[in-house]
């Protein structure tokens, strides 16, 4: 799950006459509001500027910009936005954006090492979910986790993190059912045995019927980014929005249509795009 929406501290979008030079010029001014705004805005529209991947990174060290909780918006944005522009310089300044304080900090860090497909975090990633980092402080909302555990077990499945299985596997039964579905989804990924791992798929498949709907979100999320196929009619039939459900259909088709996949189309991937025909 991610927080995706520490904008500015006035909430401008006023980014209609905003250019590269202009953002880059504000990330390294004295405007808080604007900084904060501009390394949002050079994620979300994945500028392609060595110049912006040196001052975000700068950015991850910022002390001005905190909030009454302690917390570190800019630091926030600035993660966020160098995973999406997917310069692996920014690697070893994730690395150390795990150590902070900052709980949504070290969540945004994870996602974004998890984008960039860098194993070199993976270290510090199983520190985290052990909960051995210290320094951190948990998450100042209720149930306030002690760790992003969701985002680090998502990170571990998509880093192939074969060695962490031990680690990961007490997650399959926290006591919070996001914590425990990004935990099947990350043991699907990381299961030698296409049996065993099935299992897994089967379980996430199984919460799609769960009655709180941001749950049956985060499930269409994780099935998708698995490309579980099995999962294709499920997803279809599931109660929530179809944008969803279509962008979770894309992750199996897209695991159908692998280069390495024969040049015809499967009869799986037939059914993914007659069930998003649908769906439209």
């Amino acid at each position: 799950m991610s927080h995706d929406l520490d904008i500015s501290r006035d909430g401008a979008f006023n980014d209609a006459t905003l250019t590269v030079e202009q953002a880059i010029a504000n990330l390294q001014g004295e405007d808080l509001g604007l900084r904060v705004y501009a390394a949002w805005w050079l994620g979300r529209f994945r500028v392609d500027a060595p110049q912006a991947i040196d001052v975000l990174i700068a950015a991850l060290k910022d002390e001005d910009d905190r909030t009454d909780a302690g917390g570190y918006p800019l630091r926030r944005n600035a993660a966020r936005a160098l995973g999406k522009l997917g310069d692996m310089r920014a690697v070893p300044a994730l690395v150390w954006a795990l150590e902070c304080s900052d709980f949504y900090v070290r969540e945004a860090a994870a996602q974004s090492l998890e984008m960039l497909g860098d194993p070199a975090c993976l270290t510090r990633l199983v520190e985290l979910l052990c909960d051995q980092v210290p320094g951190t402080l948990p998450a100042p909302e209720p149930p306030h986790l002690a760790q992003p555990f969701d985002a680090i077990l998502e990170a571990l499945g998509t880093l192939d993190a074969v060695d962490a299985i031990p680690w990961i596997l007490p997650f399959l039964e926290h006591d919070i059912p996001r914590i425990q579905y990004a935990a099947a989804r990350a043991m699907y990924q990381l299961s030698p045995d296409r049996q065993v791992a099935n299992q897994y798929g089967d379980r996430l498949v199984r919460a799609l019927s769960n009655d709180d709907l941001q749950l049956r979100r985060a499930v269409l999320a994780d099935l998708g980014a698995i490309g579980y196929l099995p999962a294709a009619e499920a997803i279809a039939q599931t109660l929530a929005e179809n944008s969803l459900k279509l962008i979770s259909l894309k992750g199996l088709l897209e695991k159908q249509l692998q280069p390495d996949a024969p040049a015809v189309l499967s009869a799986g991937a037939i059914q993914v795009m007659t069930l998003m025909d649908e769906l439209l």
